[in-house]
C-alpha cells in the first residue's frame, strides 16, 4: 500500500515537470501581426501641394497619430512582425499642412513620386498566357467521370 502511494507520488510530481518543456521539433503556430496604416506608393503618388485634409484623408486614410499639440501634423505609422522568422518591419511617414489646412510638406520612409510618374498614366493591364494545347491533344475527349464513392456520396448527403 505504501509502494503504489509513494509510486503515484513521484508520478504526480513528474507530470508537472513534463508538461513544462517542450521538445525542440515541436514549433508552435505564431500568427502575422501587422499594425497601423498600409501606405503604397501609388497612394503617396497622388499627394499633390495645396490638397486639403479631407482629400489626404480620402488619399491615405485616417492617420494613426493626431496629436491635439501639433495639429498641422498627422503620423502614419505602420509596423509588420512576421510570425515564423519574428522580423520586424516599421514604416513612418508624416504629412505636414500650413495654417489653412492644405498639404505644405510629406516626410517619412516611403518616397514622394517623381514629375514623371505623376504625368504618365499607369499600365493597369498583363497579359497572362495559361497555356496552350497541341492539336491531338485539343481533339482528344476528356475520360469519363468516375462516380463518387459510398463513402463521398455519404458525405455529400450529410453537408460535408
Amino acid at each position: 500500500m505504501l509502494r503504489t502511494r509513494l509510486l503515484l507520488l513521484a508520478a504526480f510530481c513528474t507530470l508537472p515537470v513534463a508538461c513544462s518543456t517542450k521538445p525542440s521539433f515541436i514549433n508552435e503556430y505564431k500568427i502575422d501581426i501587422q499594425q497601423g496604416n498600409v501606405l503604397t506608393q501609388e497612394m503617396v503618388a497622388q499627394l499633390k501641394p495645396g490638397q486639403t485634409r479631407d482629400q489626404v484623408r480620402f488619399l491615405l486614410g485616417t492617420p494613426l497619430i493626431s496629436d491635439i499639440f501639433h495639429q498641422q501634423r498627422w503620423d502614419y505609422v505602420y509596423r509588420y512582425q512576421n510570425g515564423q522568422t519574428g522580423a520586424v518591419e516599421s514604416r513612418k511617414f508624416a504629412v505636414f499642412f500650413d495654417a489653412d489646412g492644405r498639404l505644405e510638406r510629406v516626410g517619412g520612409d516611403v518616397a514622394v513620386a517623381e514629375v514623371a510618374e505623376l504625368t504618365t498614366p499607369p499600365v493597369r493591364s498583363r497579359v497572362v498566357d495559361l497555356g496552350s494545347l497541341s492539336g491531338e491533344a485539343a481533339d482528344k475527349p476528356l475520360p469519363p467521370r468516375e462516380e463518387p464513392s459510398y463513402y463521398r456520396r455519404f458525405m455529400d448527403m450529410m453537408g460535408f
